[in-house]
């Protein structure tokens, strides 16, 4: 056979195959036919078996062929007509919308405080700030269904009104805290000033002559800028020469003694001095005449702040000072005036700086006393600026103090104690020309600077362990012996003893006096105490508990309760 014949065979092969495998397809197609035919039989056959309410169970749950008919040409108008159709159903839901946007938040949301909660006291007049202040811009609905409770945080308890004020709403909370930040934040003068200048300008503005003093207006209120740059702390030299502007109170005013009440005492907290410090502080003095505060401590500097809480810049830091390698104890102004500043550590020297001139001195040995003072960082200026005691470090046979001149530092007396243990505190009668040195047996001495001797001895009541001692109430007590009236012992049990010294006489001090008042507020060792100027009152503290502070009244020896 040809090449060409065998070519035309081809198609008519491949033709006849395709005609056979139709047929086979025709086949299978017609015996599947036949087989849902008779499946189709035998299911009807099955359903006159169901009774009614099978077959009405099965239309309510997987429907029926009607049914599915009917909802796939829903189906198809909704897919063909799916614009017009949601926008038909869109102002239906934007009015809903906006029929809920009119309700507050109040109606559609319940605040569930719980069944604890007890009805809120009536708020107390004169809270209010300002009466004449505008409206805030913004009001939260919530701040009147929320209640804040007073007691529960300590921190919050300074803004009660009365000790027993425990529950407030949000709104009186919003004002009591406004309030306080104003009491530690005052308005600055500038502020003030400015207020004031543009309530004149309004003033002027609704006056009939407002079109005449137009011009004037203009040239007035660019005097109002403020340049902050000038509220700063003046150099310290400066400031030591200007004093008219730092004097506490006015001489020219007779202001007459007032005595406190023993049972309520009105304290307020005004701004902190200073940031955070590098260590604790461990000595505060403040100036005699000007409002100074002079304070160290172990990091070996020296910080000196102006004190005035109610100015632009609160309390600023006027000058700092810092010795190397030597961790401060005890600082101090030089009484009368405060010109130096006298500072010392567990060191065999202490400095004395010059305030007016910046000059640092070291004086660092007491010729003839070396051995007796290994330390000087103890010690205590009299208050006529004279006399300089240091602790001795010497406790063979009992303590000593070692009194230096404070203007030459050259070594003028030695004043000793008996007992075991050593010196335990010493103070400076009010005049400075005296002291009394108390060893931690309990021995007190009465000792006189202008004769340089001891005028007698006398033991303190219950002598357990001597920690502190203070005086108060200058010019009140015995001429001839410091003129102080109350003389206070502290102990290591916490007990405070006070003895009036009105009956003393130089000549005849008692040797067992008893006191007239006691304190036992203190469950730990007395380390801190310091009367008020007039000697009414008495701060009483201790360094080994938190917080062991007490405030009590010399004449009543009634101690203040604090409330925050």
């Amino acid at each position: 056979m040809s090449l060409v014949e065998e070519i035309a065979r081809v198609p008519k092969e491949s033709d006849s195959i395709q005609k056979v495998q139709m047929d086979i397809a025709e086949e299978e197609f017609s015996e599947a036919f036949d087989g849902s035919e008779s499946d189709g039989e035998e299911e009807e056959k099955e359903g006159e078996y169901k009774d009614i309410t099978e077959l009405q169970l099965e239309k309510a749950v997987f429907g029926d062929e009607a049914g599915f008919h009917e909802r796939l040409r829903d189906h198809r108008f909704a897919r063909n007509n799916r614009g017009p159709a949601v926008t038909a159903r869109g102002p239906v839901e934007d009015e809903a919308e906006d029929d809920m946007r009119k309700f507050d938040d109040a109606d559609l949301f319940i605040l569930d405080s719980g069944p604890s909660v007890k009805p809120l006291p009536p708020a107390k007049p004169g809270l209010e700030t300002s009466s004449g202040a505008s409206d805030a811009a913004w009001h939260d609905s919530d701040d009147e269904r929320i209640t804040v409770s007073l007691q529960t945080n300590p921190r919050l308890r300074k803004l009660r009104n009365y000790e027993d004020e425990d529950l407030v709403n949000g709104m009186e909370y919003t004002k009591r805290l406004r309030r306080q930040f104003e009491r530690l934040y005052p308005v600055p003068d500038w502020a003030i000033q400015a207020q004031s200048k543009r309530d004149r300008f309004e003033n002027k503005d609704r006056s009939p002559n407002a079109s005449q003093d137009s011009g004037q207006g203009s040239s007035s209120e660019s005097e109002m800028s403020v340049d902050f740059d000038e509220i700063s702390a003046p150099p310290l030299a400066k400031l030591l020469q200007q004093s008219n502007a730092f004097i506490r109170s006015d001489p020219s005013v007779q202001r007459g003694k007032r005595k406190l009440r023993p049972e309520v005492i009105d304290v307020q907290r005004t701004k902190d001095v200073g940031v955070a410090q590098p260590s604790a502080i461990s000595s505060l003095d403040f100036h005699p005449r000007h409002p100074l505060l002079l304070f160290s401590g172990p990091s070996s500097t020296i910080s000196l702040h102006h004190l005035s809480p109610r100015s632009a810049n609160p309390n600023p830091l006027l000058t700092s000072l810092h010795i190397r390698s030597t961790p401060l104890t005890t600082s101090s102004f030089q009484p009368p005036n405060g010109s130096k500043i006298l500072f010392a550590g567990r060191r065999r020297y202490f400095h004395s700086w010059d305030l007016s001139s910046g000059r640092v001195d070291k004086i660092s040995r007491i010729y003839g006393h070396q051995s007796e003072q290994k330390s000087m960082e103890r010690f205590k200026v009299s208050p006529c600026g004279r006399w300089m005691g240091l602790v001795g470090s010497q406790r063979k046979g009992g303590g000593l103090i070692n009194v230096l001149d404070a203007n030459t530092n050259q070594w003028i007396a030695e004043v000793r104690v008996e007992g075991k243990g050593g010196v335990a505190d010493f103070v400076w009668w009010g005049d400075g020309e005296g002291m009394t040195v108390l060893g931690k047996a309990g021995e007190a001495v009465e000792w006189d600077g202008r004769q340089k001797k001891i005028l007698g001895r006398w033991v303190d009541e219950g002598a357990v362990g001597i920690t502190d001692v203070a005086m108060g109430g200058r010019g009140n007590g015995a001429k001839d012996i410091g003129g102080d009236r109350w003389v206070a012992v502290g102990s290591s049990s916490g007990i405070v003893n006070i003895y009036d010294r009105r009956s003393w006489k130089r000549e005849d001090i008692p040797p067992n006096p008893k006191p007239t008042r006691a304190f036992d507020h203190l469950t730990t060792p007395a380390s801190h105490l310091v009367f008020s100027p007039d000697g009414q009152l008495m701060m009483m503290a201790s360094r080994w508990k938190r917080d062991a502070l007490r405030l009590g009244q010399s004449s009543s020896s009634c101690s203040y309760r604090a409330i925050d």
